[in-house]
């Protein structure tokens, strides 16, 4: 399974950005997945799941209400938009495969990483 995500960049605070992950592989429609981040000198903490169907979804409180998680199975895709964005968003986003069909916001459960996309909110 491959993934590739992309979408970063740098932005205003308050502004928008909308990451994709497209995905390789045959697992995407059985599998959650999940948005995480890792700003410098920090751990890695997820942002933002979706289980397999796509039914059920799950945020971090610090983005709740701001951002949000989508997924089309047919495309193999994973989106995050993420709006009103903040100086403390700021971090390399990864998309990650889960081992489960359900939102797990457990990073160790994730056995599938892309490499990563940067989000620099300036202030």
């Amino acid at each position: 399974v491959q993934l590739q995500a992309c979408g970063g960049g740098l932005v205003q605070a308050g502004g928008s950005l909308r990451l994709s992950c497209a995905t390789s592989g045959r697992t995407f429609s059985t599998s959650a997945m999940g948005w995480f981040r890792q700003a410098p000198g920090k751990e890695r903490e997820f942002v933002a799941g979706i289980s397999a169907t796509g039914g059920s979804t799950e945020y971090a409180d610090s983005v709740k209400g701001r951002f949000t998680i989508s997924r089309d199975n047919a495309k193999n895709t994973v989106w995050l938009q993420m709006n009103s964005l903040k100086p403390e968003d700021t971090a390399v986003y990864y998309c990650a495969v889960s081992a489960f069909a359900g939102v797990v916001p457990v990073a160790r459960v994730y056995n599938y990483w892309g490499q990563g996309t940067l989000v620099t909110v300036s202030s």
